[in-house]
């Protein structure tokens, strides 16, 4: 039987509602990644280039604050990491999680929420801020649509 840990980080609440669902189907663990300074509405305006996200996106190396402790990862065997898009890949702070933790012989499954936006980079940019002997299934993104059916199958074609 595989151990799983579902972590997500969520602005809006869509990707929360999504990551309790896949660890609802799961059956698997669930670890919210929060900010120690939560975002405000004016922090995610993408329109302002001066907004906290803005700035963020901008560079490369940003990497916020995580509040409270990183979970234990040795009882699992598989890691869902879970995100909203961002200019065309995950929000920064889901590489700081992503380097805080050990995922060394994990595998690691990452899934987005978006209105349309595709991945872009994002697998790429992210398995570069995690452990390097980490196995990596390829990204899924999912809208707030996505059904319990649609989540269950999706788990099943991954074969876990």
């Amino acid at each position: 039987m595989r151990h799983i840990l579902v972590t997500y980080f969520s602005a809006s609440g869509e990707t929360a509602r999504l990551a309790k669902t896949i660890a609802q189907v799961a059956g698997a663990g669930l670890y919210e990644i929060r900010p120690v300074r939560p975002y405000t509405a004016a922090d995610l305006n993408w329109h302002n280039p001066n907004s906290r996200s803005s700035v963020e996106m901008r560079d490369p190396d940003s990497r916020p604050e995580i509040a409270g402790n990183i979970p234990e990862l040795t009882p699992y065997d598989t890691v869902f990491v879970g995100f909203p898009i961002w200019w065309y890949q995950a929000p920064r702070i889901v590489e700081t999680f992503l380097h805080a933790c050990d995922l060394a012989g994990k595998t690691v499954v990452p899934f987005a929420t978006s209105g349309g936006s595709a991945l872009g980079r994002t697998e790429e940019i992210l398995q570069k801020a995690a452990s390097p002997q980490a196995r990596w299934l390829p990204g899924k993104r999912l809208d707030s649509r996505a059904s319990l059916e649609d989540i269950s199958n999706w788990l099943q074609a991954l074969h876990l």
